[in-house]
């Protein structure tokens, strides 16, 4: 058995398919056959259902859990000895926002890289709560999202504060309001961030605190989306003030100020606690919670 069989199998069980696995490790196809063949005749037991699409038999599930955490072992060994290097190296995964990920993320990554340039990152958009779960399952190396509530086995760090508010287009009619109430969310058609994000929570949060009923006419999965249908007027929406900074310079986007939704809402750091933190961890995370506010919240 080697190592090289096992990252087959795993391969196979995500892809169900020998010929993808085989694209994806850059071997054919009887090559593939030949690995897992020779895995099932060394431990006398069948590991493959050939059948389409190929799936794991039970005591090939059983095989797999073992072998993921062999060669996840040997590639925290790989990088432990990388890290005896003077220069900080290796891949770093992150797991943010849309919006963090268009607004922040540049100006940080484009730092990082020029000190580091043999650190790899790679980038993962989704919601706040996707976040902490993709953290959890070790799927992402860190997080930069909204911090929500105590999570044990989490190790969190705030980077900078936003609010949420209610943002119209310059032809809407309350884009010539100083302030507006709170009603003013029960009167004007909204289009809101879908359930599972931190915005959309907060919105429904303070509608229900108020005894306000929405007239929800779009429902979508990122501030971008969000903004550019606010733009033309479709509706007014609920969003993070960090991500309209652009657009409000820019006159295509207005911030009406509602005093009940002005909350504060800490967007930091996310790790898993105990996680092996190698080098281009290290070297990353450091920089990014030494970076003053500023560097984040930029200029209005």
């Amino acid at each position: 058995m080697n190592i090289s069989q096992l990252e087959t199998l795993i391969t196979i069980s995500k892809t169900m398919s020998f010929r993808k696995a085989g694209e994806l490790l850059n071997l054919t196809q009887p090559a593939v056959s030949a690995q897992i063949k020779s895995l099932e005749e060394e431990f006398k037991t069948q590991l493959v259902d050939r059948n389409q699409p190929v799936t794991l038999t039970d005591r090939g599930k059983v095989f797999l859990e073992h072998a993921e955490q062999i060669v996840g072992i040997v590639d925290e060994m790989k990088q432990r000895l990388a890290d005896l290097e003077e220069n900080p190296q290796g891949h770093i995964i992150l797991g943010t926002t849309t919006s963090i990920a268009i607004q922040i993320l540049p100006r940080i990554l484009s730092y990082f890289q020029d000190q580091f340039p043999h650190i790899k990152t790679s980038i993962s958009s989704m919601s706040s709560s996707q976040i902490y779960q993709h953290v959890e399952n070790g799927l992402v190396d860190v997080g930069i999202g909204y911090l929500i509530g105590r999570n044990p086995g989490m190790t969190t760090s705030t980077l900078y504060y936003d609010t949420f508010e209610l943002v119209v287009s310059p032809r809407h009619p309350l884009a010539h309001v100083k302030t507006a109430g709170i009603e003013a969310l029960g009167k004007t058609p909204l289009i809101l961030l879908s359930p599972d994000t931190v915005g959309r929570k907060f919105v429904d949060e303070v509608l229900a605190k108020h005894g306000i009923h929405p007239q929800v006419i779009m429902e979508l999965t990122s501030s971008e989306e969000v903004k550019r249908m606010v733009e033309l007027d479709l509706g007014a929406a609920v969003i993070s003030k960090q991500s309209v900074n652009s657009e409000v310079r820019a006159g295509t986007l207005k911030i009406v100020p509602i005093m009940e939704l002005e909350v504060t809402h800490p967007v930091g750091v996310i790790t898993k606690s105990g996680k092996y933190v190698n080098s281009a961890m290290r070297q990353f995370l450091s920089d990014l919670k030494g970076m003053p506010e500023t560097q984040f919240i930029g200029s209005e």
